[in-house]
C-alpha cells in the first residue's frame, strides 16, 4: 500500500493571512499513537507555527488528536514535535527569519512513500489591505473562469 503525496491536512489559512517565500519539506519526529492517529485524519494545523530551539526547528500548537483505539500507551495531543531537517537548511532558515517580521509556517501535512512529511514556507504577515486585494484577486479570477 504506498501512497505518494497525498495530502492529510492542510492550512489554507496560510495563504490568506501570510506572504509564503522560501518552501521547505521535513520529516517529523513522531510517536507510535501519533502516527496511528494521523492516519485516521485526527489532526490539524490551525494556529501552529515553527520555531528555532538551540538550533533544531520545532512546530508548536500542531493538535493530533488521541488515537481512537488506545491502549496504555498514548500522547498529549498538542505537544511541541521536533522537524527533522539537514543542518544547511537550518542555517539558511535562521538568516532568513533574523529580518523583522518573518515567521515560519506549516502549510500542508502529507504523505510521501508512506513517510509522513510536513511542508513550511518562510512568510511575512499582510496587513488588511493586502488581504482585501487578495479576495479581490480571487474573486476576479472566479470570474473570468465562469465565463470561459
Amino acid at each position: 500500500m504506498s501512497k505518494t503525496n497525498n495530502n492529510i491536512s492542510t492550512n489554507r489559512k496560510a495563504v490568506y493571512e501570510y506572504q509564503l517565500f522560501d518552501k521547505f519539506e521535513a520529516g517529523l519526529q513522531l510517536l507510535g499513537s501519533e502516527v496511528k492517529s494521523i492516519r485516521e485524519n485526527n489532526i490539524s494545523l490551525k494556529e501552529s507555527y515553527i520555531r528555532l530551539k538551540k538550533n533544531e526547528l520545532y512546530i508548536i500548537g500542531m493538535n493530533i488528536s488521541e488515537y481512537s483505539h488506545k491502549g496504555y500507551s498514548t500522547h498529549e495531543p498538542k505537544r511541541d514535535r521536533k522537524l527533522l531537517v539537514h543542518r544547511a537548511e537550518i542555517i539558511k532558515i535562521k538568516k532568513a527569519i533574523e529580518e523583522k517580521g518573518m515567521t515560519i509556517i506549516p502549510t500542508r501535512l502529507y504523505f510521501k512513500n508512506r513517510l509522513i512529511k510536513l511542508s513550511f514556507a518562510i512568510a511575512k504577515g499582510k496587513k488588511v489591505w493586502d488581504k482585501r486585494k487578495y479576495k479581490k484577486d480571487k474573486d476576479i479570477d472566479r470570474e473570468m473562469s465562469r465565463l470561459k
